[in-house]
């Protein structure tokens, strides 16, 4: 299984995940034009991606959806009321390419299986995805208020994780958005911090070589170095240290990440 963040931030989000048979998205958060460059930049075409999976209707995440539906012909898998939410964002998408992927469930496209779980962010019915073959692992969550246990279940002891780290809650704080603004951020339904997020990791991993993909940084709140530093600073705290078996990966609002095997 290989992967790459196409690109994550707050302008838009996109992940690639292929084996030997399939090729796959999690959301696909900009126009057909900019997905096209983004899979041009690890050497890859949209029109070999076999489906999109879409963890809720926000315009981040599903931007490109409709027109890459109707392009490429490409299915699209989300849980119904994303399904609803999705209705007039994203143009008439063919009923032969819409596929309903319930939550919490388990898809398999051969020797991939695809488990969706349910997390806490703004939006009718969010959930995001873990990808299992061949006892290898994937978890991808970029959009959640807080990590709960259950959440935890899904994640733990992945080999590589795209793992929120939306905010520096000072940064936050004292930045110029509303105090409306602020406080959804902040709340359950928003988004994790740099310092949840960490606590969260160190919760998860196991004792062996993990990769952490540091995603959804707000370009407001946030800065690459400033994420690296608070989450390696956390995971210290709580007894991990970073460049032993745990090793952080920055994500870029604009281009891809390496294309790697899990």
């Amino acid at each position: 299984m290989r992967f790459s963040v196409l690109a994550s931030g707050s302008s838009g989000n996109a992940v690639f995940i292929e084996n030997d048979e399939h090729t796959f998205l999690v959301d696909a958060g900009f126009s057909a034009k900019k997905m096209d460059s983004l899979m041009a930049g690890i050497d890859r075409s949209m029109k070999k991606i076999d489906g999109i999976f879409v963890t809720h209707e926000h315009s981040d995440h599903i931007k490109g959806i409709g027109v890459v539906a109707r392009k490429y012909g490409t299915p699209i898998y989300a849980n119904a009321k994303t399904w609803q939410a999705m209705d007039g964002l994203v143009g008439n998408i063919p009923l032969d390419q819409r596929f309903q992927f319930d939550m919490e469930t388990v898809k398999s496209f051969g020797s991939l299986d695809v488990q969706s779980f349910a997390v806490s962010h703004d939006s009718v019915d969010p959930m995001f995805y873990v990808f299992h073959e061949n006892g290898r692992k994937l978890a991808v969550i970029t959009d959640t208020g807080y990590v709960s246990d259950r959440m935890k279940g899904f994640i733990r002891g992945a080999d590589a994780f795209v793992f929120e780290s939306n905010h520096d809650v000072s940064m936050l704080q004292v930045g110029r958005y509303p105090w409306s603004v602020k406080r959804r951020i902040l709340s359950d339904v928003g988004h994790v911090s740099n310092e949840d997020a960490a606590v969260a990791m160190s919760e998860v991993v196991d004792q062996k070589d993990t990769r952490i993909y540091l995603s959804h940084l707000s370009k407001d709140n946030n800065m690459k170095d400033l994420a690296r530093m608070s989450v390696t600073q956390t995971l210290e705290t709580c007894g991990i240290r970073t460049g032993e078996f745990v090793h952080l990966y920055d994500t870029d609002a604009d281009q891809p990440t390496e294309l790697v095997t899990v």
